[in-house]
């Protein structure tokens, strides 16, 4: 009997490059102090899932928060270097605007998600996404029936929604990919299905649990309109 491997796709917590619009890739970005607030809060809401391995992507932003949750959850953390981002090649440490502006025919190829374009230097995204599914897949074939986090990036999860909802490469993503959201597949058979996807209600509750603990925003709220 082929039993499903329950996968729990987490994207890394917030890095100051991310509030700066500045391509990654595989240069290897630390989280900032608001991404450890993501991933302790990841860690808590996750801490009684049931998880059974924890992988990650290499990168130590990818790393970081899969040690918080592998803490919480008593485990260890498997690199794997499969999970990694995208490599983007020249584009990487770039900003959007950037690119547009120095590379605009690489530019408009990379908007219109031409699956056999790669930076220079970089990755097309038929082996980028080649790569994430293969990884995903080996990953949960080790583990059937039972529940495994993977940690990367907004680029590998973005491929692994595509083939869980069966969507093109090339079309239009509208979907979020947020920091440390939590997402879910199943794997059975080779494949994957889609069960939920940007789950940041652990994020928005306890933005709303600070708030709560700020004497001013209480007074504010409390004073009705010409009040």
């Amino acid at each position: 009997m082929n039993e499903a491997t329950r996968l729990l796709l987490i994207r890394h917590g917030e890095t100051a490059w991310n509030v700066e619009q500045r391509i990654q890739g595989q240069l290897d970005i630390p989280l900032n102090d608001k991404g450890l607030w993501q991933a302790g809060r990841v860690a808590a809401a996750l801490a009684d899932a049931g998880i059974d391995a924890v992988y990650s992507s290499d990168l130590r932003r990818a790393a970081a928060t899969a040690e918080a949750l592998a803490r919480a959850a008593g485990l260890e953390v498997v690199p794997d270097t499969g999970l990694r981002e995208r490599a983007f090649g020249r584009f990487e440490g770039v900003t959007f605007r950037e690119i547009a502006q120095r590379w605009p025919e690489d530019a408009q190829r990379w908007r219109r998600r031409d699956p056999d374009f790669g930076p220079g230097g970089g990755e097309t995204l038929n082996a980028f996404y080649a790569r994430c599914f293969g990884a995903a897949t080996r990953l949960a074939g080790a583990h059937p029936g039972q529940t495994v986090a993977l940690v990367a990036h907004g680029g590998v999860l973005d491929c692994l929604y595509r083939a869980a909802a069966r969507i093109a490469l090339d079309a239009p993503r509208t979907w979020r990919l947020g920091n440390a959201s939590i997402n879910r597949l199943l794997h059975s058979a080779g494949a994957l299905s889609l069960v939920g996807w940007s789950d940041e209600g652990h994020l928005e509750q306890a933005e709303a649990e600070r708030q709560s603990d700020d004497p001013g925003v209480c007074l504010r709220t409390q004073i009705a309109p010409g009040g």
